[in-house]
């Protein structure tokens, strides 16, 4: 916009907000005056307009109230520009008008996801262009550089919001390689990212150092490494039985199982972590079969006719948890069968003589047990 003012001023001023190819930033440019009585000029005087960089239109255009609007049009190019407004013999000057690139106070970098897999994947980097005032510039060339991986495209023009973007590529790596910084360049300003991938997980198990009889619980101790990111470790016992141990530290975890058959078994520890990458290790673990337990029944060698009289059923050996027991109390006894879940059972004996014990004891897996003693009744004097 230019002001004309008869015998007095005239004044360029900031263009408004860009359009239509238009590429400005909202600086202060340095304008130009010759001083007057400031008293506007008559409608209808014409106003002519000269650029350095672009074009204006129109480039002539008649005054209103002492005023004209023209537009600026950038037409791709980059710079500093000088527009001056004639009319008769004066003149005015809008100067250090950054044009396109030359606008670019600074570029923001970012990177999505910021951590891939370990053995390599994409993301996605996007460069900001703004202004002095935080404006998105668009149609601003950035060029994309990497030290590690490859750029689709290397080179990419601003959006509307001043946005470029550009896939990074980035593999393994060798072990003094493991990230990828990626830097945007525009005129003359830059900014990077890096781009890190996922640490090994880690992952390791290791089983008991001596064989387990079936219908015990065997432990695995479970662990992984400090500077992974674990989402989650799953076990498989390789009995068809699994367990999830959720997302595990460098701390080593123990997990416990019992395996119902003996067998030799294939334990997998799978560890999967934030990127998804998954490893997976294995140990073999073997299971003898289950042992029968030893039976001892403690319990009074003699007793008299209607005397209660309390057995206990000692168990020994390597076992799994007892189920139950089943007790034979012998000829007289009321009760003579009962099956419990306590060692610990009483009994009366309604009639005299030498009494056989037996006691069936049943384990969760494996083999039963059994035991028994012998006990002599007597006749109660009366």
């Amino acid at each position: 916009m230019a002001t004309v003012i008869e015998n007095g001023t005239t004044a360029t001023t900031t263009p408004t907000a860009p359009g239509n190819g238009q590429t400005t930033t909202p600086t202060t440019p340095t304008s130009t005056t010759n001083p007057g009585a400031g008293t506007p000029v008559q409608n209808g005087t014409l106003v002519s307009f000269t650029t350095t960089i672009g074009h204006i239109e129109p480039s002539e255009a008649r005054t209103s109230n002492g005023q004209v609007r023209v537009r600026f049009f950038s037409g791709g190019q980059s710079g500093v520009a000088t527009i001056t407004a004639f009319s008769g013999g004066a003149s005015g000057k809008l100067e250090n008008l950054k044009v396109g690139a030359a606008g670019v106070e600074r570029v923001i970098v970012s990177a999505s996801p910021q951590t891939v897999s370990p053995t390599g994947g994409t993301s996605t980097i996007t460069a900001r262009v703004e202004d002095v005032s935080g404006t998105g510039l668009s149609g601003i060339p950035v060029t994309f550089t990497t030290d590690n991986g490859s750029l689709n495209p290397s080179t990419a023009n601003t959006d509307s919001t001043g946005v470029a973007t550009t896939t990074l590529t980035v593999t393994t790596g060798t072990a003094s390689a493991r990230a990828a910084k990626v830097t945007a360049s525009v005129a003359g300003k830059t900014a990077d990212v890096t781009v890190s991938l996922s640490p090994r997980t880690g992952i390791s198990i290791t089983g008991p150092a001596s064989q387990v009889s079936a219908g015990l619980p065997v432990s695995f101790t479970v662990g992984v490494s400090a500077t992974a990111s674990i989402r989650d470790v799953t076990v498989s016992f390789g009995d068809g039985q699994q367990q999830s141990l959720g997302a595990l530290s460098a701390a080593s975890t123990t997990v416990s199982h019992t395996y119902a058959e003996a067998g030799t078994y294939s334990v997998r520890a799978t560890a999967t972590d934030t990127s998804g990458f998954t490893e997976q290790v294995a140990t073999a673990v073997t299971i003898l079969p289950a042992q029968a337990p030893s039976v001892t029944v403690q319990g009074p060698q003699t007793a008299k006719v209607n005397e209660a009289v309390t057995f206990i059923a000692n168990v020994t050996g390597t076992v799994s948890t007892i189920k139950e027991f089943q007790w034979d109390f012998g000829d007289g006894a009321n009760p003579r069968i009962v099956t419990t879940t306590s060692s610990r059972q009483s009994t009366t004996y309604l009639t005299p003589g030498s009494k056989v014990v037996n006691v069936h004891v049943v384990q969760n897996v494996g083999p039963a047990g059994d035991g028994t003693t012998v006990i002599n009744i007597s006749l109660t004097l009366r």
